[in-house]
């Protein structure tokens, strides 16, 4: 990519960033500590953490298999979603100065169907770290927003006009081209989801996930999906529709978690 569309990533997710009405990434209605320490840096939604290491111990900095120019790291955990986090930190690299590490999905939605997450970024100076994990505690607002769910089970849809390193190391999508994700559970549904999406648009099907293929043994099927920008748009707005109503017919209404955005 050339310096101009770099500029231009870096421009619209800053602006977006600063432009945003919502409260801080540690705003919540409920009432939390907050720590003092000078690794804490806040807290989101998914029950996700925001946290920087100036400088990791050398043995461990070995072990954990870092890139020895990256002295300082970031760090989102989340219990609920890995889509949302995955999403945001893909936002997160695009503004920063940082490289995302390691990406891991550990079977977890505290005891639902789904995953949670662990997301590592790797910078040469702290504040690049900390920037990093500002912005993607700041930007699961938004990405929450096309997470729905019940009693029964979850739906996630998540979309990006241009994908970024974190969806590339993920997901293997080609950078800078639109891409879409779509997670169903009970597993079921999410098949469901996935076939309505590539009937719906003709979209590219870089990875089909079940729970016995490519995820933690989850209860849940995850698609993801590239192409063009309104193909991969169609194809998720599609298989939310059909997603939405098939969760509904298991329990109560399935809502978004914040404000759709897709």
């Amino acid at each position: 990519m050339d310096d101009k569309f770099i500029q231009k990533v870096v421009s619209d997710v800053v602006n977006r960033l600063d432009d945003s009405t919502k409260d801080g990434f540690n705003s919540n209605s409920k009432k939390f500590i907050t720590p003092s320490l000078t690794e804490f840096v806040g807290i989101s939604e998914g029950d996700t953490i925001g946290l920087v290491i100036a400088s990791v111990d050398e043995a461990l900095h070995e072990k954990m298999g870092i890139d020895k120019k990256y002295r300082s790291i970031g760090i989102i955990g989340g219990r609920t979603g890995a889509g949302p986090q995955i999403m945001a930190a893909d936002e997160a690299v695009k503004a920063t100065n940082t490289e995302i590490i390691t990406i891991e999905l550990p079977r977890d939605t505290k005891g639902g169907a789904g995953h949670g997450s662990l997301i590592i970024f790797g910078s040469e100076d702290v504040s690049d770290a900390r920037r990093a994990v500002e912005v993607a505690l700041k930007e699961l607002h938004r990405t929450f927003g096309d997470v729905y769910g019940n009693d029964a089970g979850h739906l996630e849809f998540q979309y990006t006009a241009r994908a970024s390193f974190a969806v590339e190391k993920a997901f293997g999508a080609p950078v800078g081209r639109a891409f879409g994700l779509i997670v169903g559970a009970p597993a079921a549904i999410g098949v469901v989801c996935s076939d309505t999406a590539v009937k719906a648009a003709e979209v590219d099907i870089l990875a089909y996930s079940s729970p016995a293929k490519g995820t933690s043994f989850t209860n849940e099927v995850i698609l993801a999906i590239s192409g063009d920008s309104g193909a991969v748009r169609q194809a998720l707005i599609s298989a939310r529709e059909i997603g939405k109503e098939l969760l509904w017919a298991m329990g109560d209404e399935p809502l978004s978690t914040t404000t759709p955005y897709i």
